[in-house]
């Protein structure tokens, strides 16, 4: 075999490769943007427990579409409800608010969010956000930025407990084919060492979602809403009991 034929095939399979790597990328956000999740209808705040209660505490949940509970058809089924609601046997009644969108970045939650949670002066925050930096390839520094401002906010601003949620791996192995698969797991958890870090240097506490939940959210199936990326009911039911025992100790 001469020189110009393998140069040839080499071509050709340099080609395949480009056009298998395109289409298996192009297929993840093709079937999360076809499938269209509805957000579950919310309010901004709720009551939860004893509501004759003085001065119930309050509980304030940073994030995106996961914080929004998409994927579950009730804002009851997200894991911040289902948060507030096992906080209500210690704190009696309790005071949810959401500052959460879907399709949010660390960038985001630095903005209104932010203030709008410093303003309320929580008893308690939880963070989860840094999925959609992830995917809209936002570079580590910047995340990193983003995260601590948030953090350096929080605790010089308010009294808070304030909670740093890991990253979860979510993507079923029908929606994220090799290798990206590995390059989002590796993303996450390049990612979730940066909010592991900013926690100690913050002395605020870590919430390691992503150990316990990951051989389950990789093989997919009932935990997860039709898009195969979003978690269901299921999924965040999985979710709520892990972050509480954290808030627990």
């Amino acid at each position: 075999m001469n020189k110009r034929t393998i140069g040839l095939i080499l071509l050709v399979l340099m080609g395949g490769a480009l056009v298998y790597l395109n289409r298996t990328y192009a297929h993840i956000y093709d079937k999360i943007t076809t499938v269209n999740l509805n957000e579950p209808t919310y309010k901004q705040v709720y009551i939860l427990g004893d509501k004759s209660q003085i001065n119930p505490r309050l509980y304030v949940a940073l994030g995106d579409s996961l914080t929004s509970g998409v994927g579950a058809d009730r804002y009851e089924h997200s894991y911040p409800y289902l948060v507030a609601e096992n906080l209500t046997e210690k704190w009696g009644a309790v005071v949810l608010e959401h500052q959460s969108f879907p399709g949010a970045r660390s960038s985001d939650i630095v903005g209104a969010p932010l203030e709008k949670t410093i303003a309320a002066q929580p008893k308690l925050v939880t963070i989860l956000i840094g999925t959609n930096d992830i995917h809209g390839n936002v570079m580590p520094l910047l995340f990193s930025h983003n995260y601590e401002q948030i953090l350096s906010r929080l605790t010089q601003e308010t009294s808070a407990r304030v909670y740093a949620i890991s990253i979860p791996y979510i993507g079923d192995r029908s929606l994220l084919l090799w290798p990206y698969n590995w390059y989002f797991n590796w993303r996450i958890r390049q990612f979730n060492g940066i909010i592991k870090n900013l926690a100690a240097r913050y002395n605020i506490q870590y919430i390691d979602l992503y150990t316990p939940t990951l051989k389950t959210f990789e093989q997919g199936g009932s935990h997860y809403a039709a898009d195969h990326f979003h978690p269901s009911a299921l999924g965040y039911a999985l979710w709520a009991p892990i972050i509480y025992d954290y808030l627990n100790h």
